[in-house]
């Protein structure tokens, strides 16, 4: 890392659930930006590099799951790590967006320590 904090995407529709992300992550210590749907989110990933992504799955345009299959198929933005916060409990759910290329799948609501954790733990960064 140059020293600079990681740089973290957030996906989400809900201005609510990105204002809590952004909250959250900016006290531990990381950048982060914003983009209301997967089209978006994609768009955003082509523009400038980021350390993570944070994707809801249920959001107008493009969904969790495609924008995810559309950055895993692209050489250019592939390994980007994609943690996926969705409302949908359901064991095929997490199963499709693992499928989709998610390297971790979180449950709505997520507690902010977990969060937190689990940002730190695919970005390499101690607590």
């Amino acid at each position: 890392m140059n020293g600079a904090p990681p740089h973290i995407l957030v996906v989400d529709d809900g201005i609510t659930m990105r204002m809590f992300y952004r909250s959250v992550l900016e006290a531990a210590g990381f950048m982060v930006e914003e983009a209301t749907n997967g089209m978006e989110g994609y768009e955003k990933v082509l523009a400038q590099p980021f350390d993570l992504m944070i994707v809801d799955i249920n959001m107008p345009k493009m969904d969790g799951y495609s924008m995810i299959r559309t950055i895993r198929n692209d050489p250019a933005v592939r390994m980007i790590p994609a943690v996926v916060v969705s409302t949908e409990a359901a064991a095929k759910d997490s199963a499709r967006a693992l499928e989709a290329g998610a390297n971790f799948y979180l449950v709505k609501p997520v507690a902010p320590e977990d969060l937190t954790e689990v940002v730190r733990m695919i970005v390499g960064v101690a607590a």
